[in-house]
């Protein structure tokens, strides 16, 4: 096994080890988990926000649906992991208010380019000052459209195994369409990141009528089973899994 595969699956597995109490899962620090005091300790003591990322989440606590928002610490964590892999190009399918988009698009080189999408007016309105105010907009592709649209025009571009990072946190019922399109773009040894496969603890015997439960629990399933890649499942946020295309 490659070093920086094997690196990637140690860091995966300290951080489902470091959990506490009855469960390691506790949400996000800026919401389910804002009143968990470990979870806030490591926080204060390892998140190195930039400052306009830190204007961003701020003006996305405004919004009622900020709980979409990507965990502070866990935009950091990919980011990190995005720096480990010298990443120049990637997704993210479901940019919101763009807090991770920027967080990427800050931690990649000069010549990093970040597609971005998002189908909503409102949040591209959002994150556009904030890219240009973080001097990032020329990283930043945001694609105003449908992301199963984007996907498939960047395949038929020619940019299949092109892409060293995807960030998956879209509309759920469509997780494994983006999973499948992602595997063809993203190259050898790249990172697919996929978001909420916990959704709230929802996923463990969900509920005849939680189809996004019910699509989150077989995707979850198919990906341990997929043997096109190596995966971790994290505790972080509202879980995340990790996987490293073979």
């Amino acid at each position: 096994m490659a070093p920086d595969i094997k690196m990637l699956l140690c860091i995966g597995l300290a951080v489902v080890l470091t959990g506490v109490g009855k469960s390691a899962f506790v949400g996000k620090s800026h919401s389910g988990g804002k009143d968990d005091a470990v979870l806030q300790y490591v926080v204060n003591n390892s998140l190195r926000e930039h400052p306009v990322l830190n204007k961003l989440r701020l003006r996305t606590l405004e919004d009622e649906w900020s709980r979409m928002m990507v965990a502070a610490e866990q935009a950091q964590f990919m980011a990190n992991l995005i720096r480990l892999i010298n990443a120049t190009k990637a997704i993210e399918i479901g940019m919101y208010t763009g807090y991770n988009a920027l967080s990427m698009a800050l931690a990649m080189p000069e010549n990093g380019q970040v597609v971005a999408c998002e189908i909503e007016d409102t949040y591209v309105e959002i994150a556009k000052p904030f890219f240009k105010e973080a001097g990032v907009e020329n990283k930043i592709d945001v694609q105003h459209q449908d992301a199963l649209k984007t996907l498939d025009e960047l395949i038929a571009a020619g940019e299949v195994g092109t892409y060293d990072f995807v960030f998956i946190d879209a509309d759920k019922v469509n997780y494994d369409r983006y999973y499948e399109k992602s595997l063809e773009l993203i190259r050898t040894r790249g990172i697919i990141a996929i978001d909420n496969v916990l959704w709230s603890g929802r996923v463990v015997n969900p509920a005849p009528n939680d189809t996004k439960s019910q699509t989150l629990d077989a995707l979850n399933k198919k990906i341990h089973k997929d043997q096109r890649v190596e995966l971790s499942m994290l505790t972080v946020g509202d879980g995340l899994t990790i996987t490293i295309k073979r």
